[in-house]
């Protein structure tokens, strides 16, 4: 009786404590938002230029929620266009990616269905004006705010196609425009349904549903891929949905815990569930973030599928939005979440930061192991372990430059104007042909780029001259210059499968658009084609999810 006495004064003292602290919390907000007022309203009166308070408060916001973590955020109304994109993946538009190069911003990939394609837009075009008015030196973020707007409405918009030096003009009615949530699916290696979702927007669960069903009743599927690689997640509540597609009907998926009691939440699958048994590899890689590591980290927690590729991202924290006075709206942090094992997998603390202010990474003293449903053992504090690890695909510096300095785009560009067709996605391939007429392409163009050991040789030149050494040295110098600028014209061969690979790609996207784009990338996929190894193979399938073997890593059986 004692015992519950002292536990009942206990809670009542914990309750002023709490109490008490947000009283003086509520005092310091008060003093500081009177501070803050008194302080723009002095700049007002006596400043020696006029202030532009819209800006000082932005600036000031942005440096408060700068201590925050980097999901906490104000959107102000300027700016919802672009945030509904992220969140909703729907705008008002004509449905293109853009790009800015030299003076003029290009159009890199219309949307299949869209105005801007069904006008005759392509990669490559470049826009000349908008409505009238001039678009040379504007930034993308300009031309993208003078093409979006209210569905319904028209705009004009003069291009200049790619290979041509006349200017066309066209006029266009701006639409809803909604990115896919899955772009593509299909069927790999004879039976295997492949699923890609590359967002958590309305109606995602909605569309893994159909796509999945569709490849079962056509094409009597016995195993199916999920790729989650590359997808930053989005709404907490498609997610626990898709789960619902593989396990049954009130499965806890992910569990959230905040300051508010209104903020603590179990999410459980609250319909029937669409194929409990059939066999689910779920694709992951480092972009892989939030929503999509709740979907990942709960088929991994309910042993219902294996996780292949490399670790996540590490994103355990949920947020939610609220409006903010003049149409603005603030996205803030309010909990973590948990996935069924009872792990949080948030990888960066940006609560408890070190003596510079800098956030940390949760260090290995602090990340427990926990049990997945049948007993395996998984970890907290640092993105979802794959069962199988994989190595990711590497692109050499050359061929990065290549692709950030436009010579693959271009090149594709220059390629359609020559080829009306080509074979679909999974038939097409670089012949020996392009590949030698996209070396003179980029030689004729003057492709460079600076190596490691370039940039040694810059250095050794500029010491040897700071130290009165670069006389004697020079003829050394100029010979390893001279050297290393023939090796580089080599490089292109050297790397042709990369080259190829990018060229592929971007030359099918020309013609098949996201879904050609996405259907060439899996050609060679290391990752796609251990998934497929798995899901035919029962035995190994099922030792995993049983733990009876540890995680794989492809160090010993990769041949890619």
């Amino acid at each position: 009786m004692i015992k519950k006495h002292f536990f009942i004064l206990g809670l009542i003292l914990l309750s002023f404590t709490q109490i008490n602290a947000q009283e003086s919390n509520n005092f310091k907000i008060s003093k500081s938002i009177e501070i803050f007022s008194n302080v723009m309203r002095q700049l007002n009166l006596n400043y020696v230029d006029t202030i532009q308070p819209v800006n000082l408060t932005q600036t000031a916001i942005d440096a408060m929620l700068n201590q925050m973590d980097p999901y906490t955020v104000y959107i102000p109304a300027s700016e919802l266009g672009e945030f509904n994109l992220l969140t909703k993946g729907e705008y008002g538009g004509i449905g293109a990616v853009i790009q800015q190069q030299g003076n003029y911003v290009i159009i890199t990939e219309p949307y299949k269905g869209f105005p801007a394609q069904l006008a005759g837009m392509r990669a490559g075009d470049k826009i000349i004006d908008i409505d009238g008015k001039s678009a040379k030196g504007m930034s993308a973020s300009d031309v993208s705010n003078l093409l979006k707007g209210n569905p319904g409405t028209k705009i004009a918009i003069t291009v200049q196609h790619y290979g041509d030096s006349t200017n066309t003009k066209l006029s266009l009615t701006r639409e809803k425009i909604r990115i896919p949530n899955v772009p593509y699916y299909g069927v790999v290696g004879g039976d295997i349904g492949y699923i890609n979702l590359t967002q958590f927007s309305p109606n995602a669960a909605n569309d893994v549903r159909n796509a999945f069903l569709d490849l079962k009743n056509k094409y009597h599927i016995k195993g199916v891929i999920l790729d989650l690689r590359n997808n930053g997640g989005g709404l907490l509540d498609e997610a626990v949905n898709i789960a619902n597609i593989f396990v049954k009907k009130g499965t806890t998926i992910v569990t959230t815990k905040g300051k508010l009691a209104a903020n603590n939440e179990v999410h459980e699958t609250t319909g029937q569930v669409t194929d409990a048994k059939i066999p689910l590899a779920v694709l992951v890689n480092g972009n892989t973030a939030s929503a999509s590591e709740i979907v990942s980290g709960s088929m991994q927690d309910l042993d219902r599928g294996v996780i292949i590729g490399q670790k996540t991202f590490g994103k355990g924290l949920v947020q939610n939005i609220v409006p903010i006075p003049y149409g603005g709206e603030l996205k803030i942090t309010i909990a973590k979440y948990y996935i069924p094992s009872g792990r949080c997998i948030q990888k960066i603390d940006y609560f408890n930061r070190n003596k510079n202010g800098d956030p940390t990474l949760v260090p290995d003293s602090l990340i427990h192991a926990f049990k997945t449903q049948d007993g395996r053992t998984v970890y907290d504090g640092g993105g979802i372990t794959p069962d199988i690890i994989t190595k990711p695909r590497i692109f050499s510096q050359l061929s990065g430059d290549l692709y950030a300095q436009n010579y693959i785009f271009n090149f594709a560009n220059q390629f359609v104007l020559h080829n009306k067709t080509i074979p679909s996605p999974a038939d097409f391939s670089i012949s020996q042909e392009t590949f030698d007429n996209f070396k003179k392409f980029v030689l004729k163009k003057g492709f460079d780029y600076e190596t490691e050991t370039g940039a040694l040789i810059k250095r050794l030149v500029q010491s040897s001259k700071n130290e009165d050494y670069y006389n004697s040295l020079r003829p050394e110098l100029d010979s390893l210059s001279k050297t290393l600028t023939v090796e580089k014209k080599k490089d292109l061969d050297k790397h042709k499968s990369e080259i190829e690979t990018m060229l592929r790609i971007e030359i099918a996207t020309r013609y098949y658009y996201e879904a050609g784009k996405i259907e060439s990338s899996l050609i060679n996929d290391n990752t796609l084609e251990k998934a497929i190894k798995v899901l035919n193979d029962k035995k190994e399938y099922e030792d995993i999810l049983k733990g009876k073997v540890a995680k794989k890593s492809e160090k010993k059986d990769s041949k890619h």
